[in-house]
């Protein structure tokens, strides 16, 4: 399915408390899965990965690509000038053809092009202050602030990062900072498509974790509202561990709890985009 972003009007996708530093944990987990990629054989390169037709080199690939991406949307942001690239990006269709157009790079050249990625990205979200972090990004939800479009950058790689590894029999380090931001943007992503599509469907979510214990408050409506408050009256309720609360949601697992068939339109927009069949 292809996504339309929501470029003029409101943003798609807000979030109402500080981000912080994100590219902190975000350099942390490019460079954590580096260090564990640097000790890899020929046979565990071209293992399969959880992707069901990418091996761990194609999955590596495939991060280069999006690194090189998230460069530009940044980079184009700070200049005042964020880009419009992703209208009808087919999130299935187009990153199939980037990878299969690296099939002549050996492991060692897809490695040196991650590391520059790693550099490049580090380059341009180093350093940057709270009025910097909120200017418009363009991110796969339309413009949103620099922050949310480094969210997303940061889900997707801590995702593929457990997709190289589990199967490899190889644990993924859980940070706090890492997990708390990926379960804060992958339970709105799906309600921030459908936002963008022009929903008007309206609701609440709430996402408790535990292990990290993390609370995230999801506002459907023509922009989603993403906080931490408390939980209000009428929310639909997911509760279980943080990582496998992201895992769910990110067409990876089963959820840890019971969703009901009249709520499943709150957890199902990423499996509509990506024309799955959600876990609930």
């Amino acid at each position: 399915m292809r996504v339309h972003p929501r470029y003029d009007g409101p943003p798609t996708l807000q979030y109402t408390d500080s981000p912080g530093d994100l590219a902190v944990p975000l350099l942390r987990q490019r460079r954590r899965l580096r260090a564990a990629l640097d000790g890899l054989d020929a046979a565990q390169w071209a293992s399969q990965s959880r992707c069901e037709e990418w091996s761990v080199r194609d999955v590596v690939a495939h991060l280069v690509g999006a690194d090189q991406f998230w460069v530009l949307s940044a980079t184009a942001a700070l200049a005042g000038e964020p880009t419009r690239y992703l209208d009808g990006f087919d999130p299935v269709v187009v990153p199939a053809q980037m990878v299969e157009e690296t099939q002549d790079q050996m492991p060692a050249e897809v490695l040196a092009a991650y590391d520059a990625g790693i550099e490049a990205f580090a380059a341009v979200v180093g350093g940057l202050d709270a009025v910097q972090w909120s200017i418009p990004a363009e991110g796969p939800p339309g413009h949103v602030a620099l922050h949310v479009m480094v969210r997303h950058a940061l889900w997707d790689a801590w995702v593929h990062e457990r997709d190289i590894l589990l199967p490899l029999g190889m644990r993924q380090a859980e940070e706090r900072d890492e997990t708390q931001a990926c379960l804060e943007y992958v339970a709105a992503l799906g309600p921030a498509f459908l936002a963008a599509s022009g929903s008007s469907r309206t609701g609440t979510l709430a996402v408790l974790g535990t292990d990290p214990t993390t609370r995230v408050i999801v506002h459907l409506g023509e922009t989603v509202t993403v906080s931490t408050e408390n939980v209000p009256p009428g929310a639909v309720v997911l509760e279980g561990p943080s990582v496998a609360l992201v895992e769910a949601l990110s067409l990876r697992g089963p959820f840890p709890c019971t969703v009901g068939d009249e709520d499943r339109w709150l957890v199902n927009g990423l499996a509509t985009v990506f024309d799955s069949v959600s876990s609930v």
